[in-house]
């Protein structure tokens, strides 16, 4: 499986992994886009994702679609933080996951862009999964 291909082809949120302060992982969804090698996400400067992100850049992430036959795609990254002020990544996130569907979230979510960050996912490792020959007529 072309991992990257998987990416971009995929619409489902990549799940996010990180170190809380305690020490314990928690999860987090998050809409991505694939941006040549680069792994892009973003999120508004209030979100713990951020908070998180900022005191231990290490992390991992899933996209896997949640039907049979079963694939994904996951991986470790390190994780650096942008701003994005003028909301360049947030529109192209919006366009791929709302496009003109919901209006009054997409003017919702652009109004807070000033306070918004991007999450570059820099990869270390990258693997591809899929399922479908072993659940064949499933």
């Amino acid at each position: 499986m072309d991992a990257l291909a998987f990416l971009k082809e995929q619409h489902s949120p990549l799940r996010l992994a990180v170190i809380d302060s305690d020490g314990f992982p928690i999860v987090c969804s998050l809409w991505y886009i694939v941006d040549g090698e680069q792994i892009l996400c973003a999120s508004h400067a209030s979100a713990k994702i951020i908070r998180v992100l900022k005191n231990n850049p290490h992390c991992a992430f899933d996209v896997s679609v949640n039907n049979s036959p079963y694939r994904g795609v996951r991986g470790k990254a390190i994780a650096t933080l942008a701003k994005d002020s003028n909301g360049l990544v947030l529109t192209k996130l919006i366009d791929r996951y709302v496009g003109d569907s919901q209006p009054s979230l997409k003017k919702w979510l652009l109004s807070r862009s000033a306070d918004e960050y991007v999450i570059k996912l820099e990869t270390k490792t990258l693997s591809g999964w899929d399922y479908g020959d072993r659940m064949q007529g499933s």
